[in-house]
């Protein structure tokens, strides 16, 4: 196994394949090659004890997330099919990480338990990359495997049997004029009828429509059916036909019926992404150049403008030196991997070398950040692209920096994310917060990449460089190039037919050709590497291209900034409106802006007018974030160790925690009475540690008046909305009440009713629950959580709720709408008037808004029930 600091001799070989020749130097009994394993069998094990037959564990709570009886993320929850997705997505991932009885067993429970006729509505896209590509990957290495012996003797080509039926299920999508695949489709009754409850769609992503070619030509090319491949060529050849003849870049978003573009911005990642990586790999794997001829002139356009090192920024795909946005998506971080597949070495290590910096500075690529590399988007939900990319540049350039990327990436990991019962996303990078989820890509993809990076070929059951990636990091064998479309297999197990060996110097020049490119100079990527290391750091220059336009003299007036516009100077007004912008004042108090580029004075002046609609939405969604810190919950006692982090809301009054270095750290207890909003009667039970209450009733301010004074170290206030979460509700400052709130030194945080629950749930469970308030999640090296260590298995809590997440990764615009920066300030909403007097009801006990009295422990018996009838909902759906 590889270990940082081992140096390493590159070469290029055959097509889709990069070769290294490794010099051995043994420096460590145990190196990352070990702790990627030991981390995959982690989070496949609390899968598997977990979370199957569902399609994803959800980690926090230690169950499984299926469709239908957990809240709806909306277009995310479109992968989840009832077909076992993690495990179909990981089969042939352990035969990669050289378990191929794990591999030989869970091909045997798909075949047993995995039903791909559900009468469910799922994403074309997700369906086609994951489960498609999981069942092609997992026959494509038990042929293989079968091959070699001893393993899968048994086996009939049934994954095979299983893919072509899913396909056929997919074929009705792509009924249109236009030969584009319809984003959704039902398993069960298709499109259109009553019971699908879809085709009514008119828009897809670029990538949804263009990522389909390698599933359906490799399945097309193992069953002998033509019909698949000949959709996807069909789509592929639609999507060319429609981009921008004089950019030769495709938009984001399009219309299936018609063609037009729906949305003209361009970039390489979310949205159109793979679409760009399948081109170059159905040449790969196909063998078409056509495939590589619309991706080099592609490819060309890409780097004329949307390049601007090391920045990959998007453009209109009509006006290609206007820049569309000023922040950068996570999901480009797999194409400096692609541009080593290309040959084109120096960009890639300039975008990586970037992207690794950033992740430095954040400790994982946030969604989207901005050009000078601020968070934009803050969440991070395990996606592998960075280590895809490093895995492949580590291949190229065989520069062991390289290596210690991939260790930073582990270490990460096992800090940042991993949970007792798996790892979880981030719903925050910056505080360190969780959300309850781990995606089937983190199987499939995450592991497949940092163990490549890290293995000698010895550690490898067979030759990786035989197969091509899907963008699912699916092996497809590179043999599928010598098959001809009338070629049909009449046994699905039997093996290719015999060709001449494959001539390896046909593809040479598409591959980098590193004994040139680093002939006697090691150090030729760290002098790349080194312009761009310290920019992450720095304020980055903008690029003289970005928002290219005639100088200024060409105007009749200066360019308005949106930083300087007042909605009361008649100047800015005029400009607007020869901007083609029009102000419109709302009944509550706020502007709304609305640009028309048609109602501009000139094509100059429009251009002004999107320019100056781009950087207020960037201004009004900046103000709003630095307006709205979120705060952390850390559990820090066990089971837990601190490795569960709630995302809080902070109040306007108390301490601080942004200003404390330490945090507050305490036991926690419910105040009685639960809402807090009188003199509390169990200040003995409070006194030195964190009090828990209810949301209502009173301010906020008074509930922590009253817990301070009865000795409380600090406060949680829970929502009493049921099924509130902050994924579907923006955080909120706690306002004060209209008075001093000088004498409240204690901090107060806010937590939505799902992540409130697994407090309220961990303390049912365990009796003594300690936690952490503080701005950020504090790693357990910088603060010791425990003396203890947890435990190596994972028992879960019994009565543990989950917090559902959402993240934007569809195919959406994503931009951020303008909104009043005061518009989630609470004032006064919570608190009950009688007479227009402020009204606090004394007593042992909680009321609630319509006055109806419950005990703690009544409170505490409701929750036991609904999480048992969940429960029992869960057993019977499953």
């Amino acid at each position: 196994m590889r270990r940082p600091g081992e140096l390493s001799a590159p070469s290029c070989g055959a097509a889709g394949g990069l070769r290294a020749v490794i010099l051995r130097q043994e420096i460590f009994s145990s190196g990352p090659g070990d702790q990627v394993l030991e981390m995959f069998d982690h989070a496949f094990r609390n899968y598997m004890d977990h979370a199957y037959p569902a399609d994803e564990l959800m980690p926090l709570t230690c169950r499984g997330r299926v469709r239908g009886l957990e809240p709806s993320r909306g277009d995310v929850d479109d992968a989840l099919g009832k077909f076992s997705l993690t495990l179909v997505d990981t089969l042939d991932t352990l035969a990669v990480l050289n378990k191929p009885e794990e591999f030989e067993e869970a091909v045997r429970r798909v075949l047993q338990d995995v039903r791909l006729d559900n009468d469910i509505v799922v994403s074309v896209f997700e369906t086609n990359i994951r489960v498609l590509g999981g069942l092609l990957g997992g026959h494509s290495v038990a042929l293989k495997l079968q091959e070699d012996g001893p393993y899968m003797s048994w086996y009939r080509g049934e994954l095979l049997t299983m893919a072509k039926e899913l396909g056929l299920r997919l074929l009705p999508a792509f009924n249109t004029t236009s030969g584009l695949p319809y984003p959704r489709i039902n398993l069960k009754h298709g499109l259109r009828s009553p019971e699908a409850r879809t085709g009514t769609e008119t828009d897809t992503c670029t990538a949804c429509a263009g990522t389909m070619i390698l599933e359906f030509a490799a399945l097309s090319r193992f069953t002998g059916d033509p019909i698949f491949e000949f959709q996807a060529r069909r789509a592929l050849d639609f999507l060319w036909e429609k981009r921008q003849r004089n950019s030769n870049l495709v938009g984001t978003t399009i219309n299936i019926h018609t063609g037009d573009w729906v949305r003209r911005d361009s970039g390489v990642g979310a949205g159109i992404d793979s679409y760009y990586e399948y081109l170059l790999k159905a040449y790969v794997l196909l063998g078409d150049e056509l495939f590589l001829q619309r991706f080099n002139t592609h490819y060309t356009s890409i780097m004329k403008y949307i390049s601007q090192p090391p920045l990959l920024l998007d453009v209109h795909i009509h006006k290609p030196l206007l820049n569309a946005r000023t922040w950068m998506d996570s999901l480009l971080a797999f194409f400096p991997g692609l541009q080593v597949l290309k040959g084109d070495i120096r960009p890639a290590i300039e975008t990586h070398e970037m992207l690794y910096q950033v992740t430095k500075k954040h400790n994982f690529l946030p969604e989207a950040f901005t050009t000078d590399f601020r968070v934009h988007w803050a969440q991070h939900p395990l996606r592998p692209e960075f280590a895809e990319s490093t895995y492949f540049l580590y291949k190229a350039t065989g520069d062991p920096y390289y290596l210690e990327a991939g260790k930073s990436i582990l270490d990460n990991l096992n800090k940042f994310a991993r949970v007792p019962c798996g790892f979880a996303a981030m719903k925050d990078v910056r505080t360190g917060s969780h959300e309850d989820r781990m995606d089937s890509f983190f199987l499939a993809e995450m592991f497949k990449y940092l163990f490549l990076l890290f293995a000698d070929k010895e550690d490898l059951l067979f030759d990786i460089e035989e197969f091509v990636f899907t963008t699912e990091a699916h092996l497809l064998p590179l043999w599928l190039s010598t098959t001809t479309r009338a070629w049909r297999q009449t046994n699905a197990t039997a093996q290719p037919p015999e060709a001449a060996p494959l001539d390896d110097s046909n593809f040479d020049w598409s591959c980098p050709n590193t004994r040139v490119l680093f002939p006697n100079d090691p150090a030729f990527a760290q002098n790349i590497r080194e312009p761009v290391r310290g920019v992450v750091d720095k304020n980055c220059p903008r690029s003289s291209q970005q928002g290219s336009a005639p100088s200024p003299s060409a105007r009749s007036h200066p360019p308005l900034r949106a930083r300087d516009f007042m909605a009361n100077n008649a100047e800015h007004l005029d400009i607007l409106k020869r901007m083609g912008v029009s102000l419109i004042h709302l009944k509550d108090g706020r502007v709304q802006l609305v640009q028309h580029a048609t109602q501009a004075a000139s094509a100059l002046d429009a251009e002004d007018g999107l320019r100056f609609m781009q950087e207020m939405i960037e201004l009004s969604s900046q103000q709003q974030k630095e307006q709205l810190p979120p705060r952390a919950v850390q559990i820090v006692s066990q089971p837990f160790f601190g490795r569960v982090v709630l995302t809080a809301g902070p109040a306007q009054f108390g301490l601080d925690l942004s200003k404390s270095s330490a945090g507050v750290r305490g036991l926690v207890a419910l105040a009685e009475p639960i809402n807090g909003c009188s003199e509390v009667t169990n200040s003995a039970t409070l006194a030195g540690k964190i009090a828990l209450m209810q949301r209502g009733l009173c301010m906020f301010a008074e509930k922590a008046r009253h817990v301070q004074e009865a000795g409380a170290i600090g406060g949680i206030v829970v929502d009493d909305n049921e099924g509130s979460s902050s994924d579907t509700a923006p955080l909120f400052q706690m306002a004060g009440d209209g008075k001093s709130t000088d004498d409240i030194t204690i901090p107060l945080l806010f937590l939505f009713h799902k992540e409130g629950s697994i407090i309220l749930n961990a303390l049912q469970e365990f009796q003594e629950v300690e936690v952490l308030l503080s701005d950020r999640a504090r790693d357990r090296g910088e603060a010791p959580i425990s003396a203890k260590q947890p435990p190596a298995a994972c028992t879960p809590p019994s009565d543990m709720v989950g917090v559902e997440h959402k993240i934007r990764e569809d195919c959406s615009s994503g931009e951020d709408s303008m909104s009043d920066p005061g518009a989630h300030t609470l004032h006064s909403e919570d608190l009950e008037m009688k007479d227009n007097n402020p009204v606090a009801e004394p007593g042992p006990e909680a009321k609630d808004k319509k006055g109806t009295s419950h005990t703690i422990e009544s409170i505490l018996s409701d929750w036991r029930e609904d999480i048992e009838a969940f429960r029992q909902m869960e057993r019977d759906e499953l």
